[in-house]
């Protein structure tokens, strides 16, 4: 019954697949419609981040990680981390209000609900395609390009995507219910990204403290990322394993939490 009623989710995203890339390239475009150089500010905009933290804290600041002598280290460590986490935090930000923010389209038009958030995500990934494209052309050009290892990326990835969608599309069903999930996740981010090392190394947390961390899911897979980019080396998957199984729970919760009261939603809005 749990497997049929997944199958039914994923075989309407399916289905509706033509529905959600136009969709994704629409919502893309409409960012830019009024402005004079268009998609191009789809490339300006993380340019300018990537030259802030690959140029500035490198050159400007001489910001340097412990243990590691290179002048870029800091600045790939910023990059590598935070990239991932933008990419997570898009996506679990805007599922958690995607069924709200599209009340008036759920109302008027019939399709699978489960659709929002897989057009969320496909266009979190475009943008997190073309910062991540500048990032490894930055790296490139100063020889820390981490070659075959980089493929060591995509469990990795796939893991935080399942994550962010997982816990959007639950945070989400119950934000349509009780608004102040909403509100409530936005100040929760805010605090967790603070308690992932993303802008310091985990190495300089007192020992006391270092278990907490351990609690934190996200440490583990940031920490993958550096791995590859800083170490150049492929990461611990069996140490990830513990939370890619939690992850799967979650994601098996939240589908059931959302076909139990997704047909409640648009009464709601």
């Amino acid at each position: 019954n749990l497997e049929s009623r997944e199958g039914i989710m994923l075989r309407a995203c399916y289905e509706k697949r033509y529905f959600i890339v136009e969709s994704v390239k629409r919502e893309f475009f409409s960012r830019y419609t009024h402005s004079l150089l268009g998609a191009t500010w789809a490339v300006l905009n993380p340019l300018s981040m990537i030259i802030v933290y690959m140029l500035v804290f490198s050159q400007v600041m001489r910001a340097k990680l412990p243990g590691i002598e290179s002048g870029f280290a800091y600045s790939i460590y910023l990059c590598a981390g935070i990239l991932p986490w933008g990419l997570f935090t898009e996506i679990s930000t805007r599922c958690v209000n995607t069924f709200i923010e599209n009340g008036n389209l759920l109302k008027k038009v019939a399709f699978p609900k489960i659709c929002l958030p897989a057009i969320v995500t496909g266009s979190a990934l475009i943008n997190f395609s073309i910062i991540s494209g500048l990032f490894l052309f930055f790296l490139l050009c100063i020889g820390q390009f981490p070659g075959i290892v980089l493929l060591g990326t995509i469990p990795l990835l796939a893991i935080l995507i399942l994550f962010a969608a997982s816990l959007g599309i639950f945070l989400g069903t119950v934000n349509v219910f009780f608004r102040d999930v909403g509100q409530g996740y936005g100040i929760l981010c805010q605090f967790w990204f603070w308690f992932t090392p993303l802008v310091y190394p985990a190495s300089i947390v007192p020992e006391r403290f270092q278990n907490l961390l351990e609690l934190n899911p996200m440490v583990q897979i940031m920490g993958g990322f550096h791995t590859i980019f800083l170490e150049h080396q492929w990461p611990d998957y069996v140490s990830l394993l513990p939370i890619t199984l939690l992850i799967l729970v979650l994601a098996i919760v939240a589908l059931l939490f959302f076909r139990c009261h997704s047909c409640e939603i648009v009464d709601e809005l």
